[in-house]
């Protein structure tokens, strides 16, 4: 089989889809070398090794409709992966499209908005439908009427060095809010419990993930008194599994992805309500044995995620779009 991914991910710096893309590309040639896998885009990247790149140039409009279709015909391409919702305009191979969230719908805004009839369109032109978890397949089944055998919930995972770190415990805790400034994010209610928390007297400091350097996270997440994942909206919540992967205490919302995700392995509270997370924040601060039972149950929820297995359903619907597009 001749699988070509969309890499125009991988031109981020940072961000889930982007993660998502470059561990799928080195996963599946590692598990499947029987297969051939390109990476393909119009814009530069660093593409991981065990994956071929093409490529072209002419704008985004240009390498949708004729550029990518080209390619993928002059490569003998077999199948089609959209690693952020996107397929050709004019498919003429099976097109995997792979839906992270239903942002544009759940959440406000005009950027947000203005998706929504290109996700439409593509969403028609996809032989098969990839999601994160079972919640997002839901949305995807409930909202659009897709027949639910073309949908299927594959979970993420975290990477290898996301292992817990064993070092003295620093002189003072800390929170360590694991978002980004995007809105849904939510990191007004981490900040303000975190406020409150103070007020009542409790010596324990802020940190946030915005910018810090990768390889530092594992230390991060390993010695936070707490990792504070308040998100309004989540696909999957890929901070979740690589806090608890380091053996981190996560306190997260009550959103249906990230629910389905952490499996009961962290405290969960309502996003909108700061009450709820000051007395979590304060439990995890006062409660060693709460601590250390959500450290114990966070190792285990996270031995249920691997890009091994990640690559191997993957692999399973590449196969299902082939025999679905061929009759």
């Amino acid at each position: 089989m001749k699988v070509a991914l969309d890499a125009t991910p991988l031109t981020e710096t940072s961000g889930g889809i982007r993660r998502y893309t470059a561990e799928l590309a080195k996963a599946l040639p590692r598990l499947f070398p029987q297969d051939e896998y390109l990476l393909v885009s119009d814009q530069s990247y660093q593409h991981p090794e065990g994956c071929g790149a093409r490529g072209a140039r002419g704008g985004e409009k240009r390498w949708w409709s004729c550029g990518l279709p080209r390619l993928l015909a002059r490569e003998r391409v077999d199948v089609f992966h959209g690693t952020d919702f996107a397929v050709p305009y004019w498919p003429s191979h099976p097109a995997v499209i792979t839906v992270h969230d239903l942002s544009p719908w759940r959440l406000g805004g005009s950027a947000r908005v203005r998706r929504r009839t290109p996700w439409l369109l593509r969403l028609g032109l996809a032989t098969m439908v990839i999601t994160p978890t079972e919640a997002v397949r839901g949305e995807v089944i409930d909202r659009f009427g897709v027949p639910p055998e073309e949908v299927a919930a594959i979970p993420l995972a975290a990477a290898d060095h996301f292992r817990p770190v064993v070092l003295p415990a620093p002189e003072k805790p800390y929170f360590l809010f694991a978002g980004s400034d995007n809105a849904r994010k939510n990191a007004g209610v981490a900040r303000e419990a975190w406020r409150e928390l103070r007020r009542r007297g409790y010596d324990a400091g802020f940190r946030e993930l915005g910018g810090l350097p990768e390889q530092d996270l594992p230390l991060l997440f390993s010695q936070a008194a707490a990792v504070l994942y308040p998100s309004l909206y989540e696909g999957f919540g890929l901070p979740v599994v690589e806090a608890m992967q380091c053996g981190g205490v996560v306190i997260a919302s009550r959103d249906a992805a990230i629910s389905e995700v952490a499996g009961g392995a962290c405290l969960q509270c309502d996003a909108r309500d700061p009450r709820q997370w000051v007395r979590a924040m304060e439990a995890v601060l006062t409660d060693a044995a709460l601590r250390e039972r959500l450290k114990c149950q966070a190792i285990l929820r996270a031995k249920a995620f691997s890009w091994e297995r990640t690559a191997g359903l993957t692999r399973a619907v590449y196969e299902k779009a082939l025999r679905r597009f061929h009759g």
